[in-house]
């Protein structure tokens, strides 16, 4: 298991708070998105798609702290965006850990070494470091060589100052499952805590749209990863930092609808609506708009095209979780068995949508883009000075 029994423990209770209370929505966890701007310009990305003006702004350590305090969850994921660009980070990360909140501070590696000193370690401090693979996987993925060296040396150096560390990893299209396999075998040997695994996400502003896993694709190569994990004559241990029911909904054995609520996303622009991966739906002023004042029905499989081909962890890991809380038994045997890699899938929701009702959804995007300043030729520009 890849969560520890203190985390486990907090997060179990304050799910129980929020049931008993009779909560119909509420975070499991923050994405609090401090910034755009990053070191590194990978082929599936969406988020550094901004104007330069737009780059260089942060969210600030008393707004980052009033959102944490405003929103409530448990659990603080902080993505970017490259965090440790921020001049503020470890003041932002020091606040969370004081109000004995989860951080998961998510980096791609390269600036670790330089600004490792400025955090403590601490049973609230994970640094989640962002690996899509092997050597030449990862650079790939990335678009530069030499940054899996890197990240893999900050690893060690991590672990060796006594983090928590754990890899955040996005599998895409044309994936070779021994190959993630062996991946994972790497991974766990540098003595991290857990794996976070998602199938990587459409932005459509990301400069390559040929990456991206259908939902079917996304649960045979899951299927075909798992089947490794426990093939004769191997004993792989790999720890995920996921419940065990969002490992067998990778798997195509859970029928699950996204709970985007579950994830909101606080950044330069306010409380995003509906989730961390849709940047084109608007901004709620308050966290209290966004979950009153958001049309959730709107958004989720079957419900919307853009959500059609997502099963990313921010969409469908809190609706494990929920899931896991209302039937412990499943969850446990779930847990115990690991993910059903044989006989049929759970079936896809129905569509609810009609093509003419999801037409203007096109449309809303250009907008979008026009009102904030999104650049037609995504083109993403870098300034070295704030480095």
């Amino acid at each position: 298991m890849g969560i520890p029994l203190l985390q486990v423990y907090r997060v179990a209770r304050y799910l129980a708070g929020r049931k008993l209370r009779g909560d119909k929505r509420y975070p499991l966890v923050l994405m609090l998105e401090p910034l755009f701007q990053c070191n590194l310009a990978c082929s599936g990305c969406g988020k550094i798609d901004y104007p330069k003006e737009t780059l260089q702004k942060r969210v600030s350590l008393e707004d980052a702290l009033r959102a944490v305090d405003e929103c409530g969850a448990p659990i603080v994921s902080i993505p970017g965006g490259e965090p440790l660009i921020h001049k503020e980070m470890p003041q932002i990360v020091a606040g969370i850990v004081a109000r004995k909140k989860f951080v998961y501070l998510c980096t791609n590696a390269l600036l670790l070494s330089k600004h490792i000193d400025e955090y403590q370690p601490s049973p609230y401090l994970t640094f989640s470091i962002h690996l899509d693979g092997n050597r030449e996987r990862h650079d790939e993925s990335v678009c530069q060589e030499g940054v899996f060296d890197k990240a893999v040396a900050a690893i060690r150096l991590a672990r060796d100052k006594g983090f928590r560390v754990t890899i955040n990893c996005t599998l895409f299209n044309g994936e070779d499952p021994d190959d993630v396999a062996k991946f994972f075998d790497t991974a766990m040997s540098l003595g991290i805590e857990g794996i976070t695994v998602s199938p990587g996400y459409s932005y459509h502003h990301a400069p390559r749209q040929d990456v991206f896993l259908g939902r079917h694709a996304s649960k045979t190569l899951f299927r075909e990863i798992f089947r490794r994990r426990r093939a004769p004559g191997t004993r792989r241990a790999w720890s995920f930092n996921h419940s065990a029911l969002f490992l067998d909904f990778l798997a195509g054995n859970q029928q699950y609808q996204c709970t985007p609520w579950s994830n909101p996303t606080y950044n330069l622009f306010g409380w995003q609506r509906p989730c961390y991966l849709l940047s084109d739906e608007g901004y709620a002023p308050t966290y209290r708009s966004l979950i009153e004042d958001t049309d959730w029905d709107k958004y989720g499989v079957g419900r919307n095209p853009r959500c059609n081909n997502c099963m990313a962890h921010c969409g469908f890991e809190g609706t494990a979780v929920n899931d896991a809380f209302s039937h412990p038994l499943k969850a446990m045997i779930t847990a115990l068995r690991g993910p059903r890699v044989d006989g049929p899938m759970k079936p896809e929701l129905p569509i609810q949508y009609s093509e003419r009702a999801a037409a203007p959804t096109v449309a809303t995007i250009a907008v979008a883009d026009i009102q904030r300043g999104r650049r037609d030729d995504s083109e993403t520009e870098r300034t070295a000075e704030t480095l």
